[in-house]
């Protein structure tokens, strides 16, 4: 039997990842530019040109490794139906990289180092570009672990961290920051990823309904924003903005280069979480193809993640790729592996061509987005169809800590910088304890209570004292903001006031006396109520 490798699906499937992938770009160009010159902000050309081809280039290197993976999956396995595993650009860590670092790197080359704003402009981007590799090596030695984390976590923790990203980030987010925002496009393109990909019921004439969704939003949008009903057409800067494609700037010069160094080394603890959550993420991927019948190493799947990383930042690249979560959803539509193979040709034309400043133009976020509330709906689905029912609850609370993330992000933005209200600032420094680490912790958490409904009450404890050695150097809980990993006597010299009873010190109590609990108990023999 010959490997079907591409079917009508996977048209579906193509146009799902690419606005995927589009969409984060998206997110990053409008954090970090303004349509108007700033000093504080990038110029859009800037972007286009330099940060997004090599972006570009980490997608296309990944998603051609995971179309040779389902090649060599479909042959050992003998199945006509694998699907590969989409791989694409990280949506939590651009928000990081470019509020975290790209943002404040501009800022301290402009004020501390006295540059003009072009020479900070660069400063800021390669000290993004080094620190992306510094994480691609960073989960490169970490992916010999991937098959051991799978072995000994169970699927409730695996897929309730999964589940928790899937509702909270890929799906209310783009609801509500573009969907629910201009609901005349977004809300009627959402119904008709509703119709068809989430009711499966097919379009005259068999239409796609991914690229069904967004024609009609982009049919809503022009005609509303010619009568004044929408904003303006772009979003990001016009085309004329950054014509042409790739634009890279090296500079070899050994002070430079060790000046950028030590600055993307302090910034290393910084972002180091959002590299943890996408090595988590990546197992949890794995775990969540393996539900859906497609087997891959995990090792394998880690592996090129971060190599493509990697390469991604030695061209200038500055956001982490990933395994995407959606591929039980991929599979769903009737993806093969020609999803993959044309989004790595796409991607890969588009960031060296320039054409992803067209397409920032041409496609409006409220008729893009809808395919991703489609993708987190899926995975949801699908952690709760592979997950013993016992474990429900498990998955339930891997939800938690997502949701208090969900919340800090509207917070933060109506805070803008601000100190919260004196009654209010304990409750704010509580919420962004929750959200730090937040994948981590809805893992751990999850892992624990699927092993006490199991009776492994020991097995739990140990996954407590996981999560006390992760809150003591702020894996999870930093009560820092940003969140910092590092010994708590350094934490504990910046703790804010309304965090006296939050520390890594109490965190850490916290789990030990609670592992000590488990441990106690499961010296008793008691029946189950």
């Amino acid at each position: 039997m010959r490997y079907r490798w591409a079917t009508w699906g996977d048209l579906n499937a193509f146009f799902g990842l690419i606005l995927d992938n589009v969409a984060v770009m998206v997110l990053l160009v409008g954090a970090i530019t303004s349509p108007t010159p700033r000093d504080d902000r990038f110029d859009v050309a800037f972007v286009l040109e330099r940060m997004i081809p090599g972006t570009a280039l980490g997608v296309f290197i990944g998603d051609i490794v995971y179309t040779v993976m389902a090649f060599r999956l479909a042959r050992r396995a003998g199945r006509l139906d694998v699907t590969a595993m989409p791989l694409g650009l990280d949506t939590p860590s651009s928000f990081g990289v470019a509020l975290l670092v790209l943002l404040p790197s501009l800022e301290e080359g402009r004020l501390r180092l006295g540059m003009d704003h072009a020479t900070a402009s660069l400063y800021a981007w390669h000290v993004g570009a080094l620190l992306l590799v510094m994480i691609g090596v960073f989960k490169t030695l970490c992916a010999p672990l991937g098959n051991a984390v799978r072995r000994w976590v169970p699927r409730a923790g695996l897929l309730g961290s999964l589940a928790a990203i899937a509702l909270a980030l890929i799906a209310f987010v783009p609801l509500l920051m573009d969907i629910a925002a201009l609901p005349v496009v977004g809300f009627v393109s959402l119904v008709v990823v509703l119709i068809t990909l989430v009711a499966h019921r097919a379009l005259p004439g068999k239409i796609p309904g991914a690229f069904a969704a967004v024609l009609v939003g982009i049919v809503l949008y022009e005609i509303n924003q010619r009568f004044g009903w929408a904003p303006s057409h772009s979003e990001v800067g016009t085309a004329s903005a950054a014509a042409g494609g790739s634009k890279l700037v090296f500079v070899w010069d050994y002070a430079w280069w060790n000046q950028v160094f030590w600055a993307a080394l302090a910034k290393l603890p910084i972002i180091l979480p959002f590299a943890l959550a996408t090595i988590v993420g990546g197992i949890d991927c794995t775990e969540s193809a393996a539900a859906a019948g497609d087997e891959y190493d995990t090792r394998t799947i880690l592996l090129t993640e971060g190599l493509a990383s990697m390469a991604a930042g030695l061209f200038g690249g500055v956001i982490q790729n990933t395994p995407y979560i959606g591929q039980p959803a991929y599979k769903a539509m009737g993806g093969r592996a020609a999803y993959t193979l044309a989004t790595a040709l796409f991607i890969g034309a588009a960031g060296v061509f320039g054409w992803f400043t067209y397409l920032f133009d041409w496609l409006p976020r409220a008729a893009m987005f809808p395919i991703l509330v489609y993708v987190g709906l899926e995975i949801t689905a699908q952690s709760y169809r592979a997950t013993p029912p016992l474990h429900y609850p498990a998955l339930a609370l891997a939800t938690l800590p997502a949701l208090a993330y969900l919340a800090t992000i509207p917070l933060d933005m109506a805070l803008a910088g601000r100190p919260p209200d004196a009654g209010a600032a304990a409750v704010v420094q509580t919420l962004h304890g929750l959200a730090n680490g937040f994948l981590v912790t809805g893992l751990l958490w999850a892992a624990a209570l699927a092993a006490i409904l199991d009776g492994q009450l020991r097995r739990s404890g140990v996954y407590f004292l996981v999560a006390a050695a992760c809150a003591l150097v702020g894996i999870i809980h930093s009560p820092l903001v940003p969140a910092v990993i590092a010994l708590p006597t350094t934490v504990m010299a910046r703790l804010p006031v309304e965090a006296r009873y939050q520390s890594p010190y109490h965190w850490t109590a916290a789990y030990a006396i609670s592992a000590a609990l488990l441990f106690g108990l499961s010296c008793f023999r008691t029946k189950k109520e």
